[in-house]
C-alpha cells in the first residue's frame, strides 16, 4: 500500500499548491492529507513537508495539538466562498455537479472552522 499512499500524497500535495493559487481548491485540508499520507508511505518525503516554511509549522501545529490557524480558516473560508460564487454564477456544469461541489466545499469548510484555533495550555 506504501506506493498508492505516496502517489496519493503527491497528488494531495499538487492539489493543496495549485489551490494556493487558484480559488476552486482549499489549500489547508489538501496539506493535512499530503502530510498524513507521506507519515504512511515515505518518512523522508514528510520530513521534508514537515521542514517547508509554508507548510510545516501550521502541520505540525495540526499533527500534535488539532489545531488550525485563524488565518489558515479565513483564507479557507474566503477561498471557498469565491470558489462557490463562481461555480453558480459562471461554470457551465449541469445544476447537479453544482450541487455536489457544493456539499463537498461547505462540508471542507464547516470542518475546518470548527477546530481549535490556538494552542491552550492547560
Amino acid at each position: 500500500m506504501k506506493p498508492v499512499w505516496f502517489v496519493l500524497a503527491w497528488v494531495s500535495f499538487g492539489l493543496g499548491t495549485i489551490g494556493a493559487f487558484i480559488p476552486i481548491l482549499p489549500t489547508t485540508p489538501f496539506m493535512l492529507l499530503s502530510a498524513f499520507l507521506f507519515s504512511k508511505s515515505s518518512p523522508r518525503f514528510h520530513a521534508w513537508l514537515l521542514s517547508l516554511p509554508f507548510a510545516g509549522p501550521a502541520i505540525r501545529e495540526w499533527n500534535q495539538h488539532r489545531v488550525v490557524r485563524k488565518r489558515a480558516k479565513f483564507l479557507c473560508t474566503t477561498m471557498i466562498s469565491v470558489s462557490l460564487g463562481l461555480i453558480w454564477w459562471r461554470a457551465p456544469v449541469p445544476v447537479v455537479l453544482k450541487i455536489i461541489l457544493t456539499i463537498i466545499l461547505v462540508s471542507v469548510c464547516a470542518f475546518v472552522v470548527t477546530r481549535k484555533s490556538a494552542i491552550i495550555d492547560g
